[in-house]
């Protein structure tokens, strides 16, 4: 039988109805976690916001204040809250989940309200590598046009982002990479991105990514390499991205062929 119990003023928990099921297999300290988590992805509790004191909250559902703590401790340790000296317990952000599509990071984190900001750590034209040059289609050594970006969402890092596209296909203007994403410039200099190849991985971060991140040394990166192409088949953009992992997850959906 569904018990629901709707918080009271006094903490950000005051907007959130949570449905306590007593006869669930399913542990109360579970069920709490998952609707505050809920509550954070649906922007119900923002970043930024308190919870308030455990033993009100405890009170207020006629839980047992471990079942409260075991509850946030589980979101604490999945980086959704966090515990502050002489301030409380506070939300930090809800995890990015992007859908396997072709699209860029910043249309998505825009998307998701995460309020994107991007600083770009390097704009210029180099040669290509074997690597970039087979990505692309292009000679080994001619010039491409080499962009690094970090992205953040609600000012914490969230990727860093290596690009390379053919010299001269696009206008790439450093305060324009800063206000939007690569593929809505293409975009607006009439290119249609039609398909990608892409495959993810995972890796440590090194001293300097984990230094840009704001991770631990040898903390776990989700790691992606992308070709787009346009809608002639032309590739017109080689992307090398990692992503935090406690930030970032990436969503399939799978069709079954009987």
């Amino acid at each position: 039988m569904g018990v629901t119990e709707s918080a009271s003023a006094g903490a950000a928990t005051a907007g959130v109805d949570f449905t306590l099921d007593r006869g669930s297999p399913v542990p109360l300290y579970y069920q709490l976690a998952q609707q505050l988590e809920s509550a954070i992805e649906r922007g119900v509790l923002a970043p930024g916001s308190l919870l308030g004191n455990e033993v009100e909250l405890a009170a207020r559902l006629g839980l047992s204040r471990p079942t409260v703590r075991q509850g946030i401790q589980s979101l604490v340790d999945k980086g959704l809250l966090v515990r502050r000296r002489g301030i409380g317990t506070q939300v930090v952000h809800s995890q990015v989940k992007r859908p396997l599509e072709l699209s860029s990071l910043y249309d998505d984190l825009q998307a998701a309200g995460q309020s994107p900001t991007t600083r770009v750590l390097r704009n210029e034209t180099g040669p290509a590598s074997a690597e970039v040059a087979a990505a692309l289609g292009v000679a080994e050594e001619s010039p491409v046009a080499v962009v690094q970006r970090l992205r953040l969402a609600h000012d914490e890092p969230m990727a860093l982002l290596c690009n390379y596209v053919p010299a001269g296909l696009v206008d790439l203007d450093t305060a324009t990479l800063e206000s939007t994403g690569l593929y809505q410039v293409m975009r607006t200099a009439g290119i249609t991105l039609h398909s990608a190849r892409q495959s993810i991985g995972a890796r440590t971060a090194t001293a300097e990514e984990a230094r840009r991140l704001d991770e631990p040394e040898g903390a776990a990166l989700l790691a992606m390499q992308r070709t787009a192409y346009d809608d002639t088949g032309r590739a017109v953009e080689y992307g090398t991205h990692i992503y935090r992992a406690s930030r970032y997850t990436f969503q399939f959906q799978l069709l079954v062929r009987g």
